[in-house]
């Protein structure tokens, strides 16, 4: 057998299959889904990516070494997937960036290819401009809930907030200590107003989740909401000779 350390280059075992879909309105979307291999899937993350404008992409570090660990260190399954007009490695989706508007298509599309695939349990996991999409359209969708990393809050109107009280859906905010748009303290107070929020502050940690540290902090605190039987996750994995 051979141990390998987790770091941040790692790609530990899963099945990879590229893939792509269409929304609605006719875009073609392309991405990814890493799942575990030989084993049953606990636990399903569609991933909603950075602000493509701004360098985001299904790539984004995060994103990316969530596919590359989840599935064999915890059974999850995971989607990235390019919103329109963005790219990356795997290539470009088709249409061009809405600013939130036109991407709710995108979400539901990724969504329904989740479900035509009989992916189980699940999550909404956004980052900053991925949380606004999560929270514009997560809340009549057939999913467990949302974790969204470093929300901004920029798109997402108080009365939006409000579709999700009395929800029976989930919402946890991951906040980095020294966020740019919206530290733990900002965002208790802006989802204090439902009722079932959680708001997970992490020390030391930048809205960019920059560095080692940063990164196990928060796909931990991803897997103790969606699998929490697998939290914490190890620090090594065993791989087959």
């Amino acid at each position: 057998m051979n141990i390998v350390e987790i770091r941040a280059s790692v790609e530990l075992p899963s099945m990879r299959e590229d893939i792509s879909f269409t929304t609605q309105d006719g875009i073609t979307l392309l991405g990814e889904l890493a799942t575990p291999i030989g084993k049953p899937v606990r636990a399903t993350l569609l991933t909603l990516h950075p602000l493509p404008t701004h360098g985001g992409f299904m790539d984004s570090h995060i994103l990316r070494k969530a596919a590359n660990r989840l599935p064999a260190l915890a059974d999850i399954a995971v989607l990235r997937f390019n919103t329109r007009g963005t790219e990356s490695p795997r290539g470009k989706s088709q249409g061009e960036f809405d600013d939130g508007n036109s991407e709710k298509f995108d979400l539901f599309a990724a969504l329904e290819f989740a479900k035509s695939r009989k992916l189980p349990n699940i999550w909404l996991v956004g980052w900053s401009f991925g949380t606004e999409l999560a929270l514009k359209y997560g809340v009549d969708l057939d999913i467990r809930g949302i974790v969204l990393l470093s929300p901004p809050l920029h798109r997402t109107s108080d009365q939006e907030l409000q579709l999700w009280v009395g929800s029976q859906k989930t919402v946890v905010a991951i906040a980095p200590e020294f966020d740019d748009y919206l530290k733990p303290h900002e965002a208790k107070l802006r989802f204090s107003m439902i009722p079932q929020a959680r708001v997970v502050g992490v020390d030391g940690a930048k809205h960019l989740w920059v560095g080692e540290s940063a990164t196990s902090s928060v796909l931990n605190e991803i897997v103790k909401v969606v699998a929490p039987e697998k939290a914490p996750l190890p620090t090594s994995y065993e791989l087959e000779a």
